[in-house]
């Protein structure tokens, strides 16, 4: 028996509707009181506005795919539709339409889509193809007649303007919906095997530097693949490739989450893949699928105001000094620590400025980080990075001299058990791909404290002790993975 979870922003606007075998709820009891203990198989229909990146909306679907629930729709479907790139041609909500629909179509053609149906009889198969590409509740679709080619455009349809006749005609698709089984797009044949690296010469800390992308290049041709690096004003060929390896700082806000959805969809082999990045650069959906998954980390709670109640409240459950982060953040930027309540509240005031939630956790001071490179959920490497002199984290951005710590690098098997442990259950739920999990141990206990997609691997750093193997057994990765699709 699969549960069905109707997920809005106010249960009144949809009071008057027949929702079949559904329990409808707003956003603050599905982050308050889910996940609940043996609760089965869990659906989530987010109907939350999702039109702002980071809204409650983005985060009822976050939330959910942490807590191993099927939602509809997905993070990947919603930064599909409202994040935009520079690069028209890496816009996911432009389509261009195969012949067989084009030719049925009226040019300034429009519908509303609801679960793949619409009232327009002659934008039926449109709306369907729209909803296999992008699957949501409630899509609005346009469609523009062009001198070579016709192009769809999607969108989320919008709640607020919504009459209640659109409101009956979701309950009744959403009752069709139901009946039917939830499934995923299929993936497509690839033919060669050539790899494009993307990097970012002008960045500053860029996860490899140029000699090991040199490192990269030659073990890539020693199992049979062709590596070039690209830049993102060159990913609009990205399908000419087989495989994408990203050595680029991610963000889901960001050309490289872009590069890598659009390298999926075209049936690339992508480390570390758009899914991946979602999931690592949110920090709230780290520390809530931690929490469900019971991997050991830090205690944690998401906070949504700075009411001095919350702000008494944490005090008492936390002490100080406590950490606060936002959601997405890289190399310590965006991580606070704070000493007292006023702080905190002028902290947390600033912060939900940028976020709808902010993460707060416990401190735990130690002298290093242990980063363990996980690849396909087998440790690879490991490193201590050593906090920058005087400061409690590792990178320092305040200070112009000692802005990093030290490092050592040691073979998997002179780590203890338990932190490699930690380090491979904290990325079986992220995916098998390629990450950095930083771990802290204190007290005769380990902490997860996040899991990184795309991590550092730089010469004499990292690789230190495996040297060129390392970049071997990443490269041999791609190729298996390119074997097992028939390359």
């Amino acid at each position: 028996m699969i549960t069905t979870l109707i997920v809005v922003d106010s249960p009144n606007e949809f009071s008057q509707l027949d929702l079949h075998d559904c329990e409808v709820i707003d956003f603050d009891r599905y982050l308050s009181e889910f996940p609940k203990r043996d609760e089965g198989k869990m659906r989530v229909i987010n109907l939350c506005a999702t039109d702002r990146y980071l809204s409650k909306g983005y985060y009822c679907s976050l939330l959910a795919e942490a807590r191993t629930h099927k939602v509809l729709p997905s993070v990947n479907t919603i930064n599909d539709l409202i994040i935009e790139s520079q690069e028209q041609s890496l816009q996911m909500k432009t389509i261009t339409l195969p012949k067989a629909l084009s030719d049925e179509v009226q040019d300034g053609s429009h519908c509303d889509v609801f679960f793949g149906s619409t009232k327009s009889a002659s934008m039926a198969p449109i709306a369907k193809f729209a909803f296999e590409r992008f699957p949501a509740p409630f899509l609005s679709v346009s469609v523009i007649k062009q001198a070579n080619a016709t192009v769809m455009t999607v969108g989320f349809g919008d709640w607020q303007s919504a009459e209640n006749n659109d409101k009956t005609e979701l309950a009744k698709a959403l009752h069709d919906y139901m009946l039917k089984t939830w499934r995923r797009g299929s993936k497509r044949k690839q033919a060669r095997w050539d790899m494009a690296i993307l990097c970012n010469e002008n960045e500053a800390t860029p996860p490899s530097d140029a000699k090991a992308i040199k490192h990269f290049i030659k073990a890539a041709k020693l199992v049979g693949i062709n590596a070039e690096v690209i830049n993102s004003t060159q990913a609009t060929n990205i399908a000419h490739y087989d495989a994408l390896f990203i050595r680029e700082t991610t963000a889901i806000n960001h050309p490289t989450y872009h590069i890598a959805r659009k390298a999926e969809q075209e049936g690339l082999v992508v480390m570390d893949d758009a899914t991946s990045i979602l999931k690592c650069c949110n920090k709230v959906f780290l520390h809530d699928a931690f929490s469900y998954h019971k991997v050991p980390s830090p205690r944690s709670h998401f906070v949504s105001d700075n009411e001095m109640l919350t702000c008494e409240k944490l005090a008492e459950d936390f002490g100080f000094p406590m950490v606060l982060k936002l959601p997405e953040s890289s190399f310590s930027m965006g991580v606070f620590k704070v000493k007292d309540i006023q702080e905190l509240k002028l902290k947390l005031e600033k912060m939900l400025n940028e976020s709808a939630l902010v993460l707060v956790q416990e401190y735990i001071f130690t002298e290093f980080d242990w980063r363990i490179g996980v690849l396909n959920g087998r440790p690879i490497y490991a490193c201590r990075y050593h906090m920058a002199r005087g400061h409690w984290q590792i990178y320092n951005h305040d200070s112009k001299t000692n802005t990093t710590g030290g490092f050592e690098t040691l073979p998997t098997f002179e780590v203890p058990k338990p932190v490699l442990d930690a380090a491979v259950k904290a990325c079986s739920m992220i995916g098998k791909s390629l990450y950095g999990v930083d771990i802290k141990q204190a007290n005769g206990k380990v902490y997860v404290i996040e899991v990184n997609d795309n991590p550092s691997i730089e010469s004499k750093v990292e690789d230190l002790y495996l040297g060129k193997e390392l970049y071997m057994i990443i490269m041999q990765e791609f190729a298996n993975r390119l074997e097992a699709r028939g390359r």
